[in-house]
C-alpha cells in the first residue's frame, strides 16, 4: 500500500486521517457540518440568511428558519429512502431550495451532489449513476424533461424526483413531487431519528461530492469531508478578514453555479460560518441581469469568474464611448491617478493626495455605483486566470480585484487576498495553516504547485488510480498548475503542466501569457487559443466579440458595440462576424495582423512568436461546448472541433 493510504480513500463510506497541524492555524478542533450549522444558528439565529425575489418583493429566511427548513428536508429525504453515503443530486440555478436540499441531504447522512444546469442528459446520467443518486431535485420543467429522457434502466438507484420551481407539466407520475409536497413528506419521521443520524457523523467522512467540470475528460467525483468544508470556510473567512454578523453583516449575491466549488464555498459554507445575508440573483444573471441585482442589493463581498470581470470591463468601456470628449479626458486622467496610487499601496506606501480624492469623487465612486459595488470591500476573481489587461483596468479605477487560486480538490481556495495583502497579477498568499511546494522547479523558480493542508480532498469516488496520480506518496496534492512565489510569499500562476505546448524544437511554451497579450493588443478579440504542440511554429485560433442570445447563450453573428467601435477605428463598416470572416474584411484583417506583430515584439524568444492565425466564424461558448460551466476554455475539445483549421496552419 502507498505510504499515504490513510490520507485518502476512493470509497464514499471511507474515512481519512485529518491533516492537523501541531499548533496554530490548522490545529483547530474538527467539526462536522451539522455542528457548524448549529453553532451558526446559535450565534446568528434571528439574522436574515437567505433572501429570494418573488415578483417585486424579497422573501427572507433567517438562520433559525433556514435550519428548520433543512431539518424538514432531511426528514423528507429519509422518508423517500435516502441511503447513507448515497447521493442527492441538485440540478438547476441557485435558490433557497438548492441550499435547503443540499444541507438537508448532509443532515440526513447523504452526499450533496451539485449537477451543472448546462449538462446534457448523458452528462446527468453519468453523475447520477456514479454518485448512486437516490433522490434528484430539478429546478424546472426543462430540467425535468432532460431527466425523463434518460432510460430508467440506466439510473436504477434513483427513487424520486422533486421539482423545486413551478410550473410542473408532468402529473400523476410515481415518485415525482413538487417542492411543497416534498417538504411535508417527512412529518412522520421523528426528530429523534434524524438526530441519531446526525450524531453518527464524523468530521473525516464524506459530505459533499463535487464533480469536476470535465474540461480534460470525463468528470471526476471529488469527495470532500466535513472537515475539508468546515475548516476551509473558517480559514478563508479569517485570512480575507470577513466580518461576522454580530459585528457587521456581510452581504452576498449568489449567481455562479453552486455545483462549482468556488461559488459553493462562498455562498454556502463561508456564508454559514460568518452569518452573512445572501440574495439570490435571477436565473438569467449571466445573460445580463446581474448588474441590476448588484445595484439593488449592493453586496459587501463579490466573487466573479474572469469572464464576469471582462464583461464588466466591456460595459464600462461601452458606456464611455457615449461620453463627451471632456468626460473621456477626465476618465483617462483619473485612471492614471488610480494606477499610480494603487501601485504605491502594494509597496506599503499609502497616499491620499487631493488629486486622488478628486478622481474618486468624479470617476471611481461613479463607476462603483454603476456596477452596484459601492459598498463592496472584498472583490475577488476565481476559477480561472484573470488577464493582466482586465486586472490593471480595474486597479486603475480603484477597484483592486484579488485573484484566488485553488481547485475542487483543495475544497476551493488555496490562496487568498486581503486589503493588506494585495499584489496585482498574483493569487495572494497561501491560506494560514496550509503548505505549498513547487515541484521540479526550473531555473526561474517555476514549478508544479503542490498542496498540503486540511483543505486537501479525500479522493476521487471509485477512482483509486486517479487519486494516486494526484496525491503522492508523501501526501502532497499535485495541482497540475505551474507557478512561482515572490520574496513576499505571493503565488503567481503561469499555466497548466498539461497545457504546456512543446514545439518541434523542444521549446516549452505556456499559452496563457501569449493569449492574454494578443487579446490586450487586439480589443476586438473575445477568445484566443494558442496551438502548435510538436509543430515547427505557433499558431492561434481567434474569435470576435459578438452579441449573445439572451435565452440560449448562443453567440450571434452581430458584433458587440466594442467590436463595432474597433472596426470603425480602422476604417471598416462591418457590424457582423460574417462581414469580416466570410467576406474577408481587409481592414480588420490588417489591424489584427498589426496586433499580432506588436505582441510578437514582446515575445520572450522567436519560438514564442505567433506565425499564423485564423478567425473562427463563431465565438466560443458553453452552448457550443468550447467553454466549461465556469467559462474556462476546453482546450482538448476545441482542438478536436477545429481540427481542420489547425491542420491548415501546418500543411
Amino acid at each position: 500500500m502507498p505510504l499515504n493510504s490513510g490520507l485518502w480513500t476512493a470509497h464514499a463510506d471511507g474515512e481519512v486521517l485529518l491533516r492537523l497541524s501541531r499548533h496554530g492555524p490548522g490545529h483547530e478542533t474538527p467539526v462536522t457540518i451539522p455542528e457548524l450549522f448549529r453553532e451558526s444558528v446559535s450565534r446568528f439565529g434571528t439574522y436574515p440568511a437567505l433572501v429570494s425575489k418573488s415578483t417585486e418583493n424579497w422573501e427572507i429566511l433567517n438562520f433559525n428558519q433556514y435550519y428548520e427548513a433543512c431539518r424538514k428536508a432531511a426528514r423528507a429525504l429519509i422518508k423517500l429512502g435516502l441511503e447513507r453515503f448515497h447521493g442527492v443530486g441538485i440540478l438547476g440555478f441557485n435558490s433557497a431550495e438548492w441550499l435547503i436540499a443540499s444541507l438537508g441531504t448532509i443532515l440526513a447522512g447523504g452526499l450533496s451532489v451539485g449537477i451543472y444546469a448546462t449538462n446534457s442528459a448523458e452528462a446527468c446520467q453519468y453523475v447520477i449513476t456514479r454518485a448512486k443518486v437516490n433522490i434528484l431535485l430539478v429546478e424546472n420543467d426543462l430540467q425535468l424533461q432532460k431527466i425523463l429522457s434518460i432510460p430508467q434502466s440506466s439510473i436504477e438507484t434513483l427513487k424520486a424526483i422533486i421539482q423545486y420551481k413551478l410550473p410542473m407539466n408532468v402529473h400523476n407520475k410515481d415518485n415525482l413531487y413538487s417542492w411543497d409536497d416534498f417538504m411535508e413528506l417527512g412529518n412522520s419521521i421523528p426528530n429523534s431519528q434524524l438526530d441519531q443520524i446526525i450524531a453518527g457523523q464524523k468530521a473525516n467522512q464524506c459530505a459533499v461530492l463535487m464533480y469536476t467540470s470535465g474540461t480534460t475528460g470525463n468528470p471526476k467525483g471529488v469527495m470532500l469531508s466535513h472537515d475539508n468544508i468546515t475548516w476551509t470556510a473558517g480559514a478563508v473567512s479569517r485570512d480575507c478578514g470577513f466580518s461576522h454578523a454580530r459585528e457587521k453583516q456581510e452581504v452576498l449575491v449568489s449567481y455562479l453555479p453552486l455545483s462549482h466549488i468556488a461559488a459553493q464555498m462562498l455562498d454556502v459554507w463561508v456564508h454559514m460560518k460568518i452569518g452573512a445575508v445572501m440574495y439570490f440573483a435571477q436565473p438569467d444573471a449571466l445573460k445580463g441581469t446581474l448588474v441590476d441585482t448588484l445595484q439593488e442589493v449592493k453586496p459587501t463581498i463579490f466573487l466573479g469568474v474572469p469572464r464576469i470581470w471582462e464583461k464588466m470591463q466591456e460595459r464600462i468601456k461601452e458606456n464611455g464611448t457615449r461620453d463627451s470628449q471632456l468626460k473621456k479626458k477626465v476618465f483617462s486622467w483619473a485612471r492614471a491617478i488610480g494606477l499610480k496610487i494603487n501601485k504605491k499601496k502594494m509597496l506599503g506606501i499609502y497616499e491620499t493626495p487631493v488629486t486622488y480624492q478628486l478622481a474618486k469623487a468624479l470617476v471611481f465612486s461613479k463607476v462603483r455605483s454603476a456596477l452596484g459595488l459601492e459598498r463592496c470591500r472584498f472583490l475577488m476573481s476565481g476559477a480561472g486566470f484573470l488577464g493582466p489587461d482586465t486586472s490593471e483596468f480595474f486597479l486603475s479605477l480603484d477597484i483592486p480585484v484579488g485573484e484566488m487560486y485553488g481547485l475542487s480538490e483543495s475544497s476551493g481556495p488555496h490562496t487568498a487576498h486581503s486589503w493588506e495583502n494585495y499584489r496585482i497579477l498574483s493569487c495572494g498568499k497561501i491560506l494560514s495553516g496550509c503548505k505549498n511546494m513547487l515541484y521540479q522547479q526550473n531555473s526561474d523558480g517555476t514549478g508544479e504547485v503542490c498542496i498540503w493542508g486540511r483543505h486537501v480532498f479525500m479522493g476521487y469516488l471509485e477512482r483509486e488510480q486517479d487519486t494516486m496520480e494526484v496525491i503522492d506518496e508523501e501526501g502532497w496534492l499535485h495541482s497540475g498548475d505551474l507557478g512561482h512565489m515572490d520574496s513576499q510569499g505571493f503565488l503567481f500562476i503561469s499555466g497548466r503542466v498539461k497545457e504546456i505546448i512543446i514545439t518541434a524544437s523542444g521549446e516549452n511554451v505556456s499559452p496563457g501569457p501569449i493569449e492574454n497579450m494578443i487579446k490586450k493588443k487586439i480589443p476586438i478579440l473575445s477568445h484566443a487559443m494558442l496551438v502548435g504542440d510538436k509543430a515547427k511554429f505557433l499558431s492561434i485560433l481567434l474569435t470576435l466579440k459578438c452579441e449573445m442570445d439572451s435565452i440560449t447563450g448562443e453567440p450571434l453573428d452581430k458584433l458587440n458595440s466594442e467590436a463595432i467601435k474597433f472596426c470603425q477605428s480602422v476604417g471598416s463598416q462591418a457590424t457582423t462576424v460574417t462581414e469580416i470572416v466570410v467576406q474577408h474584411d481587409l481592414r480588420v484583417y490588417a489591424a489584427i495582423q498589426r496586433g499580432i506583430d506588436a505582441a510578437n515584439q514582446e515575445a520572450n524568444s522567436g519560438t514564442h512568436r505567433v506565425q499564423k492565425w485564423v478567425i473562427l466564424e463563431k465565438d466560443f461558448s458553453i452552448w457550443g461546448g468550447e467553454l466549461g460551466p465556469t467559462t474556462k476554455m476546453k482546450r482538448y475539445f476545441i482542438t478536436q472541433k477545429y481540427k481542420k483549421q489547425i491542420e491548415n496552419f501546418y500543411q
